[in-house]
């Protein structure tokens, strides 16, 4: 049997950690392990760790705060202390945040109206392990569907993420009010990513592009 180099944490109310798996899949050749929120320990020698979207919890008390809290999101930590690469995608990166691997906060969307549609953006930065495999490209087009995806964070740590390099995508035509078009930010260290677009949801033709599978090439390429 073939060992996963990949793994999607699933908690309840994930609706994305199928996505997930069919592009990682697609992307390395092998199937991730899916792992359930309760567990406290991760598989050994892993490339790449996602946290996935969806209304883990219900979104109760406020979204990914509890699911933040579960018993896997420490072992999720280590690994990226360790520098697994980690991605959280739309609720994940409301997860990460939760648990303090991302600075900010994602609050309700402007208006306070759901978005729901493929979103043009910018990739800010071009040279991380997260995006590489697009070789120079600038823009590309990826589903977005969040009711509370507006970034936020106080000047100072705005001005840091600018000024590092940490701000990896921007929206073209900002759909939900976050804080200098931000869509998605990575760590200092450059190892964990999170963004609200979904390219889990862009990685087969069928879907209507394939703009989000160089994404998860991209991690495995630099592993």
């Amino acid at each position: 049997m073939t060992t996963p180099n990949a793994a999607v944490i699933v908690f309840p109310g994930s609706n994305c950690d199928r996505d997930c798996r069919d592009a990682v899949e697609k992307a390395t050749g092998r199937a991730p392990a899916m792992v359930w929120h309760r567990e406290t320990s991760l598989p050994e020698r892993l490339d790449l760790i996602v946290v996935p979207g969806g209304f883990s919890y219900g979104d109760y008390l406020r979204c990914g705060a509890i699911a933040g809290r579960s018993p896997v999101m420490a072992a999720v930590a280590k690994s990226a202390e360790r520098g697994v690469a980690v991605v959280g995608i739309c609720n994940g990166f409301q997860v990460l945040c939760e648990t303090q691997l991302l600075p900010g906060a994602l609050m309700r969307n402007a208006g306070l109206a759901f978005v729901c549609r493929r979103q043009p953006l910018e990739i800010a930065n071009g040279n991380t392990r997260f995006t590489a495999a697009y070789e120079g490209r600038r823009e590309i087009v990826l589903p977005i569907a969040h009711g509370d995806g507006a970034y936020f964070a106080d000047e100072a740590t705005l001005d840091r993420l600018e000024g590092e390099g940490q701000v990896v995508f921007r929206y073209k035509g900002n759909p939900n009010g976050s804080a200098r078009d931000i869509a998605g930010i990575m760590n200092a260290r450059g190892n964990v990513l999170g963004l609200m677009p979904h390219p889990d949801r862009s990685a087969d033709a069928a879907h209507g592009g394939t703009d989000g599978i160089a994404l998860f090439q991209s991690v495995m390429e630099a592993a």
